[in-house]
């Protein structure tokens, strides 16, 4: 397969289009191709001029092609979503990032550490920590101590909840935290609760805020927590890796849990998005926090959440006590939502069904990935996509 990068924008924004067709070439044939992966949407720009839009696989496990505007459950992407809202309102003067916590959430006001009857925190628990994972919660798919079993025992980690955030708030403060705030980092569901306090702080549940201050504003309108009968041929299934190394359907599009608005907003998980909606919303990040004249974060709040915000400066190597999450641990840190190379600056994101962003901006490169497998630790694609685009950029002349 050759072809796919528009060569007059590689020539134009400086990029070796024939390095990109054979970046994609290499993709497709290891995972599609090979049955690996059902499919994949793979979109890629520099300076803001789309270079390539792939599209491959099936969408549906009947054979149906995968659509150029097919809509994914984004998972963990969502993330980012929810770390903009909230820092919208740090913006507003509404909450600070030093805030404690138990200023909007007061049933943590009595947590342990360790076990039920450990020790109280050494220090309390800020907005900062649930923003950059150092809270000290846990998701239950860590699958290492008994606290993440606790979380299984409930529940916590799932992205269609029937309690409510009330509900879901009160059930995590019978749990204690696996380690004092700012001691560690791990992935968790940290941004869950940032998008209860974003709910609390506004005075509305989170499709509402996120439909107002996002998506509306950005022209984000396949972006929701439940899709619409009228998109719903849009929604792919969802697969995942077999015990015989194969890949089954988990999720039916046709049947899916997102077709359904639930009682609870997953912020650290439930979004439904497109490639087109997620490309605008990095669009707005790499512009600084603004796009087509609308302004949701100033510039400087867009550098501080790609600044290294752990402890002492340290990598999540160093610093991780987490068995899965998102990102390499190794010259990785995290910022306020992100995490971010320390060595190129480049931050990104991803999802448990294998989707992915990432955004270069010292080379103003946007990429996107998008599929539909489980887990998103199966293969090394997103490393490399990310060096092959790195290895696509020209030298100055």
């Amino acid at each position: 397969m050759t072809g796919v990068t528009d060569r007059a924008a590689a020539r134009a924004t400086g990029m070796d289009a024939d390095r990109l067709d054979a970046l994609i070439d290499m993709i497709d044939r290891t995972y599609v191709a090979s049955g690996r992966l059902p499919h994949m949407q793979v979109y890629l720009s520099r300076n803001e001029q789309p270079l390539l839009s792939v599209v491959r696989g099936q969408a549906r496990a009947d054979g149906t092609p995968l659509r150029e505007d097919a809509l994914y459950r984004i998972a963990s992407m969502t993330k980012p979503v929810t770390s903009v809202a909230f820092l919208m309102l740090v913006e507003e003067d509404k909450v600070a990032l030093d805030t404690p916590v138990t200023d909007v959430i007061p049933e943590f006001a009595d947590l342990r550490v360790g076990s039920d009857d450990g020790p109280p925190p050494a220090r309390p628990m800020l907005m900062i920590d649930l923003m950059r994972h150092t809270s000290g919660l846990t998701y239950g798919l860590q699958r290492q101590t008994p606290i993440d079993a606790r979380y299984r025992t409930l529940g916590l980690d799932e992205f269609q909840q029937k309690r409510t955030s009330d509900q879901f708030i009160a059930d995590l403060a019978t749990l204690p935290l696996e380690f004092s705030p700012g001691e560690r980092w791990n992935y968790s569901v940290s941004t869950d609760v940032l998008g209860v306090v974003i709910e609390r702080l506004t005075g509305e549940d989170m499709g509402t805020v996120f439909r107002r201050r996002i998506f509306d504003p950005l022209g984000m309108r396949d972006t929701s927590f439940a899709v619409p009968d009228e998109k719903a041929e849009r929604l792919t299934d969802a697969w995942r890796l077999d015990e015989s190394g194969g890949i089954s359907v988990a999720d039916l599009g046709a049947r899916s849990g997102w077709r359904r608005t639930g009682r609870f907003f997953s912020g650290g998980g439930g979004l439904v998005s497109s490639v087109a909606d997620y490309h605008r919303f990095a669009r707005m990040l790499l512009r600084g926090g603004e796009l087509d004249g609308v302004r949701l974060l100033s510039a400087d709040m867009v550098a501080a959440m790609r600044r290294n915000h752990l402890p002492g400066g340290g990598d999540l190597a160093s610093l991780s006590s987490a068995m899965f999450s998102e990102a390499d641990y190794q010259g990785v840190g995290f910022g306020l939502g992100v995490a971010m190379g320390l060595e190129r600056g480049e931050y990104y994101w991803g999802g448990v069904f294998s989707t992915y962003f990432w955004i270069d901006p010292l080379a103003r490169i946007i990429g996107l990935f998008m599929t539909q497998h489980l887990p998103s630790s199966t293969y090394p694609i997103r490393a490399q996509l990310r060096a092959g685009v790195t290895a696509a950029v020209l030298p100055d002349e």
